[in-house]
């Protein structure tokens, strides 16, 4: 499934509160990803709170990002979506 993503915010515990263009709400854990190339500069709090939408996607200053397709096929609903 291919969904635009229209908002991120950065969460703690290194995840994400990612908003898909359908009004689903998911929570990503980028843990598994910060040992890995560009990824460990997201380590740096400061640096992991830039992340951005960017077309239909996500990225952070340092311009990493990661295909849509991922995060919603990685991520987990968001409690929100239920009340």
């Amino acid at each position: 499934m291919y969904l635009s993503i229209v908002n991120v915010k950065p969460l703690k515990d290194s995840q994400l509160l990612l908003t898909f263009e359908n009004g689903e709400k998911r929570i990503f854990d980028m843990k598994p990803y910060l040992n890995k190339g560009i990824f460990k500069e997201l380590r740096d709090e400061k640096m992991f709170r830039s992340v951005r939408v960017s077309f239909d996607s996500i990225e952070w200053s340092n311009q990493a990002d990661i295909d849509p397709e991922v995060l919603y096929e990685k991520s987990v609903v968001h409690q929100s979506n239920f009340q």
